[in-house]
C-alpha cells in the first residue's frame, strides 16, 4: 500500500500526537472508517472541534481521508503509514485511550455504527453537520423559499407594487389566482412581460404607485419589493396599497421588502429618494395607512451581497 507523510519529520509527526484527544480519534478511526459527524457523536464534542483535529492528523499523515459524495470518511490504515509512524503508533496504541474512557468510546461507537446500519439514519448520521451544504449541492438554494409560497391561498389576487422586471410576480403567480403587476416605468413593464410571457394569470398596469387607478378592495395581498425607497411619498404608496386591500378570505396583508436604514449617500445616484427605513419609520407608515398587526424582520445578509441589509415588514387591514 502507498505510504503517507514522506515529507513529515518524526518530530512533526510526534507533535501532531501531543493532544490526548487526537490519540482517541486515531484509535476510533483505526477501528472503523468514520465521518466527522460520527466521530463527534462518539467523543461528544462539537463537530467543528473534531474536524479541526482530524485535519491536523490528516495533514500529518496519520489519517486517510476518503470523499464520499459531499462528505468525507477518515481512517487510520497502518499499512499506509511510513515505517517510523507504524512503530510510533504500535508503541502508543495501547495507551492511546485509558479506561474507562476507552469503554465509553467503544460503547458510543457501537451505537453510532448501529445507526449507520439503518439506511435512512445512516446517511443523515454521517453528514448531519454538513446537511445544509449537501442540500444546496443537490437542489440549489432557492427551493425552500419558493416552495413556501405554496402557503398562499390559491384564490387570492396579489398586487405587485413596483414590479420592476417581474421577480415577485414570477415567484407568486404559480400559487395564486391572479397577479396585478404595477410599475410607472414602461421599459420595466416591458421587461416583466417578456419574463412572464408564459404566465396567463398576470396583468400589467402602467401607473404611479400612489395612484394605481385600480378598484378599491380588489386584492387580497400586496407586495412592495425594493420600490418604496424610489418614491417621494412612501406614505401615499402605503395608503394606496391599503385602499386596494380587502380583508375577506384571510387577506388584507401588505408586505414591504426594502433596505434597512443606512448612510450610504452614493445610493442617491441610483435614484434612491430614501436611504432605507428603520423599524420605527415603518411602524409610522403602517399606522398612517390604517394597517395593524405590523412587524419588521431584518433578513439574513448574503455573504456576497454588496448593498445594505434588507428587511421584510408586514401589516394587516383590520377586518
Amino acid at each position: 500500500m502507498k505510504q503517507q507523510a514522506q515529507g513529515n519529520s518524526i518530530t512533526e509527526q510526534l507533535a501532531s500526537l501531543a493532544e490526548p484527544l487526537r490519540l482517541r480519534l486515531l484509535a476510533l478511526c483505526e477501528a472503523h472508517e468514520l465521518a466527522v459527524g460520527e466521530v463527534a457523536k462518539v467523543v461528544q464534542l462539537p463537530q467543528s472541534t473534531v474536524s479541526r483535529h482530524l485535519k491536523v492528523l490528516t495533514d500529518a499523515g496519520w489519517l486517510t481521508r476518503r470523499p464520499e459524495g459531499t462528505a468525507a470518511l477518515f481512517s487510520l490504515v497502518p499499512d499506509n503509514l511510513t515505517p517510523s509512524m507504524r512503530a510510533v503508533w504500535a508503541a502508543v496504541r495501547d495507551r492511546a485511550v485509558t479506561e474507562p474512557l476507552a469503554a465509553e468510546d467503544a460503547g458510543r461507537l457501537r451505537a453510532v455504527l448501529a445507526e449507520r446500519r439503518a439506511d435512512s439514519h445512516a446517511f443523515f448520521g454521517r453528514v448531519s453537520g454538513e446537511w445544509d451544504r449537501v442540500r444546496v449541492d443537490l437542489f440549489g438554494d432557492r427551493f425552500t423559499p419558493l416552495a413556501l409560497l405554496g402557503l398562499l391561498r390559491r384564490d387570492w389576487v396579489v398586487a405587485d407594487l413596483g414590479c420592476g422586471t417581474g421577480n415577485v410576480a414570477e415567484c407568486v403567480s404559480p400559487y395564486v389566482a391572479h397577479v396585478v403587476a404595477i410599475d410607472f416605468s414602461a421599459p420595466m413593464l416591458e421587461a416583466a412581460s417578456r419574463r412572464l410571457e408564459g404566465a396567463r394569470n398576470v396583468q400589467f398596469v402602467e401607473a404611479p404607485l400612489e395612484r394605481t387607478g385600480l378598484v378599491g378592495e380588489s386584492v387580497d395581498a400586496a407586495v412592495c419589493s425594493l420600490a418604496l425607497h424610489h418614491v417621494d411619498a412612501p406614505g401615499a404608496v402605503m395608503a394606496e396599497a391599503a385602499r386596494l386591500l380587502r380583508a375577506e378570505r384571510g387577506g388584507g396583508v401588505l408586505l414591504v421588502i426594502d433596505m434597512v436604514e443606512h448612510g450610504r449617500d452614493e445610493f442617491r445616484r441610483m435614484g434612491h429618494k430614501h436611504l432605507g427605513f428603520s423599524r420605527e419609520r415603518m411602524k409610522v407608515l403602517f399606522e398612517g395607512a390604517g394597517l395593524t398587526d405590523h412587524g419588521y424582520v431584518p433578513l439574513p445578509v448574503e455573504a456576497d451581497a454588496k448593498g445594505p441589509g434588507l428587511f421584510a415588514a408586514s401589516g394587516r387591514l383590520k377586518a
